[in-house]
């Protein structure tokens, strides 16, 4: 014959290995900071990344200018004339502007 302490204590280990492993489960999937926490975070490194590869690409651009500055003349024509307006022995600097061509279909 079958001992009935033996099956009633396995039979309560193994309800109480099921409500535990539900439990945690039911934490894992349904709680704040469980599977959606991973997933919102993924989403973020993701983010995260594809911005960082912006700014690299950013400062490799960078880089490369402060490069041609201090070492090319090229470079630093070209910031002078299109910041400062400079232009160079021999050239001629004209100014084009949609205001006076307006006025002057206005005065005929």
């Amino acid at each position: 014959m079958t001992n009935p302490v033996g099956t009633g204590k396995a039979k309560i280990i193994l309800f109480a290995s099921l409500a535990l492993l539900v439990l945690l489960q039911g934490r894992l999937w349904l709680s704040d900071d469980g599977w959606s926490e991973v997933v919102r975070l993924r989403a973020g490194v993701a983010t995260q990344e594809a911005e960082n590869s912006e700014h690299a690409q950013r400062n490799n651009r960078l880089q490369a200018e402060v490069s041609d500055l201090k070492n090319g003349n090229a470079a630093l024509e070209e910031r002078a004339r299109a910041d400062l307006g400079m232009i160079g022995p021999g050239e001629s600097f004209f100014l084009w502007s949609p205001t006076t061509a307006s006025t002057e279909i206005q005065a005929k």
